[in-house]
């Protein structure tokens, strides 16, 4: 008999009932650490004070009225956001997969309203991930995300992903009349924690304003302050046309934004797109003040010393355990270790230790902490690291 809830989850033995700050407490009473923030969402940590206060008095007002009006609190969080970035608009989701759809439609409208309907491929990287909708997985590609779901949404050529001079040859190659984007993640999470040199972006946007090709970076997991900068792709120099954004962005309340120049949105007037649930005022009061707590850029040094710090102590942890971590990659707070066990069996056997960590392609277990990490609780972390590294040493 099929379970009451759909079982696409291989689910960990654990439930949690409560969470507070770095630390998750199980039903039958353990703490664990987490380095996973529920795959970079929590990224104030668990029950932050001025997030629980935040959504509590919205709480208290109204929790919903449609987008038939307009909502206050999104227009706030929207000029947060355009404040600090390259972008003039904003729409908001509920998650990356919908933030990854209206990226796909904006593209395409972009050039059906420039009179070049014929400009409908988007050029995407192996490893990259986008998402679980039809087009989203379409964009990702891989055997895994599309096996048995049918025709796949058409329009999408995928490359290796681009490390160096011959692989960017491989992308302007690509680039004809008929593209209309360039996707990428300036670090893949899914894809193991693989960090796109900034040469690269910058070849990918000066590539793409020589070709008339929107670029878009999907800053869904690496974006909101997760590597010492508001959005990862600060640290290049560059900008995108189009941005997608979630998971941190809400500290834990479900939450995406689409943010675009005012150019590239251009072809997305009335009726062309819509949400019910997208920018409810719960969601964005939450999401401004964690815009507004992240952003100050003390929080962001911090979050660049507190990654550094976690690397340090990593570089030791893979020096000490040559036999089940092989090196450390990453920025920031998002780091990755690349294992020689599975990494499965390297996060199952950080739950004897207490420790929350997450599997990635490439043989990478991530590490996500929460950006406001206590020094106290990495120190913890890697006492934890080292203790499941040294169980999986004895039982081999």
């Amino acid at each position: 008999m099929i379970p009451s809830v759909l079982p696409t989850y291989n689910r960990a033995p654990l439930a949690f009932a409560r969470g507070e700050g770095s630390w998750l407490m199980a039903e039958d009473g353990r703490r664990y650490l987490d380095l996973g923030s529920g795959i970079a969402v929590n990224s104030l940590g668990h029950a932050h004070p001025d997030l629980v206060k935040t959504l509590t008095e919205q709480a208290q007002k109204l929790w919903h009225v449609s987008n038939v009006y307009t909502v206050p609190e999104q227009e706030r969080l929207a000029k947060l956001l355009t404040d600090q970035t390259f972008a003039d608009t904003v729409f908001f989701t509920n998650s990356g997969t919908e933030t990854a759809e209206l990226a796909i439609k904006m593209a395409r409208k972009f050039y059906y309203e420039n009179g070049q309907p014929e400009r409908v491929e988007i050029v995407a990287f192996e490893g990259a991930f986008h998402g679980r909708s039809t087009g989203a997985i379409a964009a990702a590609g891989s055997e895994k995300m599309v096996k048995g779901f049918g025709p796949l949404m058409p329009g999408f050529v995928h490359l290796k992903w681009p490390s160096s001079e011959a692989d960017h040859d491989a992308i302007r190659a690509t680039i004809t009349d008929k593209t209309c984007a360039v996707i990428i993640e300036p670090i893949q999470g899914e894809g193991g924690i693989r960090v796109t040199p900034d040469q690269c972006l910058k070849g990918l946007r000066d590539l793409c304003d020589e070709t008339g090709t929107l670029l878009i970076f999907d800053e869904v997991q690496c974006g909101m302050g997760r590597t010492g900068r508001l959005f990862a792709h600060e640290w290049a120099g560059v900008t995108p046309d189009i941005m997608m954004v979630a998971k941190g962005i809400g500290g834990g309340f479900p939450l995406g934004a689409l943010l675009a120049t005012e150019n590239a949105a251009k072809g997305m007037t009335a009726g062309t797109h819509g949400s019910t649930y997208g920018g409810n005022p719960l969601g964005c009061a939450v999401g401004a003040k964690v815009v507004e707590l992240i952003s100050d850029p003390a929080f962001l040094a911090e979050v660049a010393r507190k990654g550094a710090l976690m690397r340090q102590g990593l570089e030791s942890l893979v020096a000490r355990h040559p036999q089940v971590f092989e090196s450390v990659r990453g920025e920031g707070l998002m780091l990755g270790l690349k294992c020689k066990p599975a990494p499965a069996d390297v996060v199952k056997a950080g739950y004897d230790q207490g420790i929350l960590t997450i599997a990635a392609a490439d043989d990478v277990l991530r590490l996500l902490p929460a950006l406001n990490i206590p020094d106290a609780d990495i120190a913890e972390a890697l006492t934890r690291l080292d203790e499941t590294a040294t169980s999986l040493e004895k039982a081999a």
